[in-house]
């Protein structure tokens, strides 16, 4: 009699691996949820981080052609400084007929090329496939807008991107 209660008390019943399996789950759903708003959150933070770099530079290039502009610059005057600064020496180019989401004024930007990065130190930052980096100036009010093609999560402007929160 002593045998057959031993065999009968071995191995684990139908319950508590059921029980075991979903607290397993429920872990593995919490990891999961916290893993992916940590990569939602880290995607977010660089691409802020690459647009303010742009932005940084890009400032150093709007002051550079207001100053060239002078007071009260005609038409002409301002396309001359702005080829000269942004095309010339920053190396940038501008952006029509690039593929960009329609909420981007493409055609009043430039684009943050290669050689602009390089010339600007930035060559760290790596584009996916069709991204770009777009910079629209205000030369009368020294402000520009970065905007990046891929953007977050439909929102594509520095300015959209900072009040965005994960």
């Amino acid at each position: 009699m002593q045998i057959r209660q031993l065999r009968e008390e071995k191995g684990i019943t139908l319950m508590v691996l059921v029980i075991t399996a979903i607290v397993l789950l429920i872990l593995a759903g919490i990891g999961i949820k916290y893993g992916s708003d940590t990569i939602k959150k880290a995607t977010l933070e660089e691409l802020r981080t690459n647009m303010l770099l742009i932005e940084a530079k890009a400032k150093e290039y709007v002051e550079e052609a207001n100053f060239k502009m002078g007071i009260s610059p005609d038409d002409n005057k301002k396309a001359e400084v702005r080829k000269e600064v942004y095309e010339d020496e920053a190396k940038m180019k501008p952006a029509n007929g690039i593929s960009a989401p329609s909420s981007i004024p493409v055609n009043d930007c430039y684009i943050v090329t290669e050689d602009t990065m390089s010339l600007w130190g930035l060559q760290d930052i790596k584009l996916e496939d069709g991204e770009n980096y777009l910079i629209k100036f205000d030369d009368t009010n020294l402000t520009l807008e970065v905007y990046n093609t891929i953007g977050y999560d439909g929102h594509y402007s520095l300015a959209e991107i900072d009040k965005l929160e994960v």
